[in-house]
């Protein structure tokens, strides 16, 4: 990515509207689930979903860029950058802290996931690490305001102290102030209407004391999910005869989620202190999928999810840190289907459910060793046990299926799974001087399951140099490994929609590992431009087949060769003096992937692509408080996998009003204003023939907060639930 010489301001508030233009234009933009309500379940090209369950994203590795806002405030320390949030997302729409961390220079969204610099980032809070799933800890941000966050320290290859691999980004909330006992809290209320209307309440209560401190957050997102897709296929097989296959689908659902978490810190004596903290939520989704044309059917489909989360942490002064999580997971759901194509019938009633316990421990220890030396060390076991079925029931003979005997649709699954990991860590840290310092660390991680038992190691560099004040330079080199989804690994099939799509479980399914180099400059505290290579070896995504033998196609998770990216990224912000505040960001990657094992069409595919993204924060006005943001965003072709993923776009507007001296801000909001914002994706390899279409709906909503008592927030964290359904 070439360097941008200084222009002057004119020329930047003409290039800020060009590329607004240019982004209105483009056709289309990627498919993301509903924000609004967390369990929706939508079929959509970038998330492969059941009507009962969801899978992984089949276009997880493109990135797309969210960063707006005034010039932040960052500077480096001991291999991590730490920015000044609250200052960045100060004039923004943004009311919680998931959308706060999409602001952060380098962080992108894609499917509603988080990425850094075009790779897979962790989100932790206050340092603490969970076993929540990916799922669960964004809808666990998206809870929190955004007023309690302090700080974030953003970190392109995470130290094996932090538990984490690969890059990670540290939320640091705000601490309680002490003194006299005090009680503060925020209330929210959101509505959004996408085709059918989307509702979302929060409440926060905050209790401080001199010794013994409280907090407790609810929160209920409801709402129905409408969506529309038309397919085109021609499928072949192999005694050669090729059918033409055209579809209407459509999905209707509702869905009601309530999160709650409660914690607290009690200080044992000085700077020893001891924390508890509960998150749990409670999930219903209700769907109905018709399917006209060459497919005739019908599904209703039904799920509830339980989440059950408890962490216990004990700090010292003197480095010592210890502490237990216990995760419990539930996830039943039932479907009913009728379908018929060219003279063929499928009709059953599934049950099926994934239940997953799931314990930590942790033991760490850091020391200070005087002249810029630091050492840290410690162990950590995980340990869960996934008890999983899935019954069929023919509904033609009222009875479940039985291995060996025909009945046209699966055979029953039950399952008990047990998964242990034990990891040890040892690492340095130190400081030559104000300018240069080193951060190294070497994990050795033992993984076992029924299909692997292996020992892996992973290093981790991190070299910072600033030559002067407000300019940085970072090399980070990187190890990691991806372990797959529970219930991606189980012996099972269900039924996507109708009868012609099935999706396939893989048990054999290899954990991915990764090795990733990362250079970082950062100009004048503000201009941040980053270089990549990263090369992941059994690389897995779920990924579409036109089977030879059947009229079906089938969705499998399996392993790659390898993927390997090479990026150049450069954001620059930009203002008019207090009118305009302005960040542009450019991305481009080259991106390859290679399979010689992919059914009977292997592939070797690679492809260069380009995103560019601005956003435009106007200050209409400062008495009153009024603030309109204008973001548009435009990305080439590109590829994954067998798919090829034409150009997409989109631009979105929200006006802030802040009133009652800073307590109230009342936000209205149009997201894909022109309605371009949703993928085409299509298939056009070897003998696989597939395009879909989906419907695209504007957004509009408006949302409201109001802070009462001072409001001075805590810190709490999340919990890792990435590879539960």
């Amino acid at each position: 990515m070439s360097y941008l010489k200084q222009m002057n301001m004119k020329s930047y508030y003409y290039l800020s509207l060009m590329l607004c233009a240019l982004s209105a234009g483009v056709s289309a933009q990627e498919i993301t689930k509903s924000t609004d309500v967390e369990s929706e379940r939508t079929l959509s090209a970038d998330s492969i979903i059941t009507q009962d369950k969801q899978l992984d994203s089949l276009y997880q590795s493109l990135p797309e860029v969210m960063i707006t806002g005034q010039r932040p405030i960052v500077k480096a320390e001991q291999g991590k950058l730490v920015y000044d949030l609250p200052r960045l997302i100060g004039n923004l729409p943004v009311d919680n802290a998931y959308d706060a961390v999409k602001e952060l220079p380098g962080v992108t969204e894609m499917n509603g996931g988080l990425m850094l610099a075009g790779q897979g980032v962790t989100v932790i809070l206050d340092g603490k690490v969970t076993t929540m799933s990916a799922e669960q800890l964004y809808s666990l941000l998206k809870n929190i305001p955004s007023s309690r966050i302090e700080k974030a320290e953003v970190m392109y290859n995470a130290p094996a102290r932090y538990q984490v691999r690969g890059a990670l980004i540290n939320i640091t909330l705000k601490q309680s102030t002490g003194g006299p006992s005090s009680w503060q809290g925020e209330l929210y209320g959101k509505y959004n209407q996408k085709h059918y209307e989307g509702f979302n309440e929060r409440a926060s209560l905050i209790y401080n004391g001199n010794k013994f401190s409280a907090d407790f957050l609810y929160s209920h997102n409801h709402g129905r999910g409408y969506s529309l897709t038309d397919k085109e296929a021609m499928h072949s097989l192999a005694d050669g005869s090729v059918h033409h296959i055209t579809t209407d689908e459509m999905g209707r659902s509702r869905s009601h989620t309530h999160s709650f978490r409660v914690g607290t810190d009690y200080n044992i004596a000085k700077d020893h202190q001891l924390s508890f903290v509960y998150n749990g939520s409670y999930s219903t989704h209700h769907s109905l999928m018709d399917i006209y044309g060459t497919q005739q059917s019908n599904t209703r489909s039904s799920s509830t999810d339980w989440l059950h989360n408890g962490r216990l942490d004990y700090r010292t002064p003197f480095g010592l840190k210890a502490g237990a999580e216990l995760t419990y997971y539930r996830s039943p759901s039932d479907q009913l289907l009728h379908s018929s194509m060219q003279g063929e019938e499928l009709a059953f009633y599934t049950e099926d459910c994934q239940r997953i316990n799931r314990w930590k421990f942790f033991l760490a220890q850091e020391h200070n060793l005087g002249r810029g030396w630091g050492l840290n060390y410690g162990a950590v076991y995980t340990t869960s046990i996934d008890h999983s079925y899935q019954y069929y029931y023919d509904t033609e003979k009222g009875a479940g299926t039985k291995a060996g005997v025909s009945t046209g649709i699966p055979d029953n699954m039950q399952s008990r799974r047990r998964e242990q990991t034990l990891n040890f860590y040892a690492g340095f840290n130190k400081s030559f001087g104000d300018k240069l310092s080193l951060d190294a660390s070497l994990a050795v991680e033992h993984y076992k399951t029924p299909v692997w038992n292996q020992w892996d190691w992973y290093p981790t560099i991190n070299l910072s140099y600033m030559p002067a004040p407000g300019y940085v330079w970072q090399l980070a080199l990187s190890s990691d490994k991806d372990y797959p989804d529970y219930w991606a690994v189980q012996d099972a099939i269900s039924y996507l929609g109708g009868g012609y799509s099935e999706i396939h479980g893989n048990p054999f399914l290899k954990p991915a590992q990764e090795y990733q180099l990362q250079l970082t400059h950062i100009l004048k505290s503000k201009y941040i431009f980053s270089a990549w290579f990263n090369h992941t070896k059994d690389y897995s995504v779920q990924t579409l087949y036109q089977s030879s033998e059947r009229l079906v196609e089938i969705y499998k998770h399996l392993n790659f060769n390898y993927q390997q990216q090479a990026g150049l990224q450069a954001s620059i912000p930009f203002d008019i003096k207090q009118l305009l505040n302005s960040r542009l960001t450019l991305i481009g990657v080259w991106h390859h992937e290679k399979d010689e094992d992919f059914w009977d069409i292997p592939f070797n595919r690679n492809i260069c692509y380009g995103i560019a993204v601005l956003t435009n924060t106007f200050t209409l006005s400062k008495k009153p408080d009024l603030k309109l943001t204008l973001t548009g965003m435009a990305r080439s072709k590109a590829t994954q996998g067998i798919y090829d993923l034409p150009s997409s776009g989109y631009v979105n507007a929200a006006l802030r009003y802040g009133f009652a001296k800073g307590k109230a801000i009342l936000n209205l909001y149009c997201n894909d204003i022109f309605e371009t914002g949703q993928i085409k994706p299509r298939i056009r390899f070897g003998t696989q023939n597939v395009t879909n279409h989906y419907a695209c709906f504007r957004e509009i909503g408006v949302s409201f907060t109001y802070k009462f008592g001072g409001y001075r927030e805590k810190k709490r964290e999340e919990v890792d639930t990435s590879r539960f359904k």
